[in-house]
């Protein structure tokens, strides 16, 4: 029997999206398979008496918001098969008590939970303030030299930027930090926008913008598992 040309040209269709399908679907799967036991240690920055940045009109707390994006970006990886741990689980600090050197406490015991659970990944999530009401966006830090940290926090400022709610392309940079300086895995710190300026204070009330923010980094976790 002989095929008509349109038949022809439907069998290769076919064709080309079977194996376009299996080349996207088989592969990442089969990456994602040798990650089975990937654990990411999810920090949710300050807490307790240390609230952090303040909201300009709402005077919502730095720390609240952080803890609601770390839970919002542990159910995403939790259902996709990741190990995650929470630095911290409720509204209270890690400092134990509030006497002179909390600070140092509250930080040296996320350092302590990061080491004992050993993880692939850091994620520490924070909010940002600055005296210049008009800046905006979520940027990404990491500890100079480490080039796996340098890589992730690059795709996951990538998926950040791609955010429509962006208007800003920032660049991940290298910083300075307790945290960044003594945990040796992959470190990050996700400073997810400022509470300075109104229109991401009103943004990051709401749970849909929460929740966007963490798939960004979560996407961009998995993009820098499957480079």
């Amino acid at each position: 029997m002989v095929l008509s040309v349109k038949k022809i040209l439907s069998v290769c269709l076919v064709v080309l999206v079977v194996i376009s399908l299996s080349y996207c679907c088989v592969v990442p799967t089969s990456k994602r398979l040798n990650r089975v036991n990937f654990t990411v240690v999810i920090d949710a920055g300050h807490g307790g008496i240390d609230g952090g940045a303040v909201g300009s009109v709402s005077g919502v707390s730095e720390s609240s918001l952080n803890l609601k994006i770390a839970y919002n970006l542990k159910s995403i990886l939790d259902n996709s098969g990741f190990t995650t741990i929470l630095t911290r689980t409720d509204e209270n600090g890690l400092y134990g008590d509030t006497s002179k050197g909390f600070k140092k406490r509250d930080l040296e015991k996320r350092v302590e939970i990061t080491k004992k659970a050993n993880p692939d990944i850091f994620i520490s999530v924070h909010l940002n303030t600055y005296q210049n009401n008009s800046r905006r966006g979520a940027q990404v830090f990491y500890k100079k030299d480490n080039e796996n940290a340098k890589k992730l926090a690059t795709n996951i400022q990538l998926y950040l930027n791609l955010l429509k709610e962006s208007k800003r392309m920032y660049d991940c940079i290298s910083g300075d930090y307790y945290l960044l300086n003594n945990i040796k895995t992959s470190a990050v710190i996700v400073e997810c926008g400022f509470l300075s300026n109104l229109e991401e204070e009103n943004l990051l009330l709401t749970n849909e913008y929460r929740e966007k923010l963490a798939k960004a980094i979560f996407n961009g976790i998995v993009a820098y598992l499957l480079n």
